[in-house]
């Protein structure tokens, strides 16, 4: 359809319009005085380092009732928050996931995965199970940080396979491990504080005169952690003979409780598999872990030209509460260099 034409005023019609008026200004309310009213805000009573204790965990500390003198909120008073926090079970029949405790992250995600596409439930193992949960805690309540390292062991690995036929001929396999139990040992025997925990209080460090190494050992149901006993009494066949034992147990699921306690210091080695390193998690009480990877030939330069090396990489977790990094790269600079020359365990 055509457009309809536009509107035309003639001269005429103009000037029979009456004239326009200016508008008034529009009238501005007078401004209403606030009643003068006490604003009250409410702060918990807390001293700055217990705010800094607080924050460190994410508590908010608005929710926690203090007992100190005059309501003042004590760390005790913190850590039996967060004690509670994390015993009080959901309630039956909650459909809304909860946030996660008093940390102040976001609850975990609910997701129908089949509306994706086709799923499979398996259920998580006895050792799974019962794992997680000290993973998690371990996780969240300790500042982790790693040292990373190569040692070279070139050396090492040519000691080791000329021994290999006659520990075979004995019945048991000299590998890798029996060294780095006993270079180990050496290390925390240089730096104690590795071989320690922090007590109940945190605020002492109980230092262990004993050397018992946590080893841990892929089964098809999980990951355990058995322990080897004294291990600066024992010679490296020792200790290679005894880790065939417990590696036999732990995948035939005949390990006993004690033999899972008493750990000082514990080794994850994942160099059968590959890798160039990780992070491995620190198994609480104790303050650090040593995660080893898949050695691997480069080229080093030995101060007149390039020669290829076998480079083992280390991963050291530790307590940053109990261990700075200058001693951590003190401590893996240490253990390198005796696995360098093995003959360091013998001093």
């Amino acid at each position: 359809p055509a457009p309809a034409p536009a509107a035309t005023v003639t001269p005429a019609a103009a000037a029979a319009a009456p004239p326009e008026l200016p508008l008034a200004p529009a009238a501005h309310p007078r401004p209403v005085p606030r009643e003068p009213r006490e604003e009250i805000v409410s702060k918990p009573h807390a001293s700055p380092s217990i705010r800094l204790f607080a924050r460190e965990l994410g508590v908010d500390l608005a929710r926690v009732q203090g007992s100190g003198p005059k309501g003042r909120i004590l760390k005790e008073d913190v850590q039996a928050f967060v004690k509670g926090a994390l015993s009080v079970a959901a309630p039956a029949g909650a459909t809304a996931a909860p946030a996660a405790g008093p940390f102040n992250v976001l609850p975990w995600p609910e997701v129908d995965f089949a509306k994706f596409g086709p799923v499979e439930l398996k259920p998580l193992s006895r050792i799974q199970r019962l794992s997680g949960p000290n993973l998690h805690r371990n996780w969240i309540s300790i500042p982790h940080v790693t040292q990373f390292e190569e040692a070279d062991i070139t050396d090492l690995e040519a000691f080791r396979k000329s021994n290999t036929a006659e520990t075979e001929k004995q019945g048991f396999k000299l590998t890798m491990l029996a060294f780095l139990i006993k270079a180990c040992v050496t290390a925390l025997r240089q730096y104690p504080q590795f071989n320690s925990s922090l007590d109940k209080g945190g605020e002492n460090l109980v230092i262990k005169r004993y050397f018992h190494i946590g080893v841990a050992v892929d089964t098809p149901e999980g990951l355990v952690v058995p322990v080897i006993r004294d291990a600066d009494r024992k010679g490296v066949f020792d200790l290679a003979r005894e880790l065939g034992d417990v590696s036999k147990l732990a995948r035939e699921r005949k390990l006993k409780p004690g033999d899972l306690q008493g750990g000082t210091f514990s080794i994850s080695s994942l160099g059968g598999i590959g890798g160039t390193a990780f992070t491995p998690i620190i198994n609480a009480p104790e303050v650090a872990i040593l995660g080893v990877s898949k050695s691997h030939l480069r080229p080093v330069w030995n101060g007149k030209a390039f020669a290829p090396r076998l480079m083992l990489p280390l991963s050291l977790s530790y307590d940053h509460r109990v261990i700075d990094g200058a001693s951590a790269a003190r401590f893996t600079a240490y253990l390198a260099n005796v696995l360098a020359d093995i003959r360091r365990t013998l001093l």
